[in-house]
């Protein structure tokens, strides 16, 4: 690694913008994983677990953890995992968004659950989508 990139990368580590999206995208990583333990745990409720859950939570856990490994290699210094990040975390706040409007869709704590995602992820669109963090890459 040449000392440029080795500079580069260790602003990258540090800079505040950057190290919010790891943490926004491991908390939505964090929070996926344990609605899918919930899912599991009251899989027998009908009232609370259907199969659009299942199927639903399994492609919000799958997407977080993508976005994750985006953000992390993005504060290597990865363009393309910041462009990455980008598309992924604004297509799926779309997704959240439309999902969760669609009254009766979902058991609402399966709703509030991905509206706290929806938030996490906004904030990722904007932080990645933002002038600082596009100049970091320029």
């Amino acid at each position: 690694m040449n000392p440029r990139t080795a500079t580069v990368s260790e602003q990258l580590r540090v800079d505040p913008a950057i190290r919010a999206m790891r943490v926004l995208t491991g908390s939505y990583l964090a929070l996926s994983v344990l609605t899918l333990g919930a899912i599991f745990l009251f899989r027998d409720n009908p009232s609370m677990v259907t199969d659009v859950v299942w199927v639903r939570a399994t492609i919000v856990a799958a997407s977080a953890l993508l976005t994750f490994l985006f953000a992390a290699r993005a504060a290597r210094g990865s363009k393309r995992a910041l462009l990455r990040l980008r598309i992924v975390s604004a297509v799926m706040t779309v997704a959240i968004i439309v999902i969760v409007s669609i009254p009766g869709f979902l058991p609402l704590w399966i709703r509030l659950e991905q509206g706290v995602c929806g938030l996490l992820l906004l904030a990722v669109v904007v932080l990645a989508n933002g002038r600082h963090v596009r100049s970091l890459f320029a």
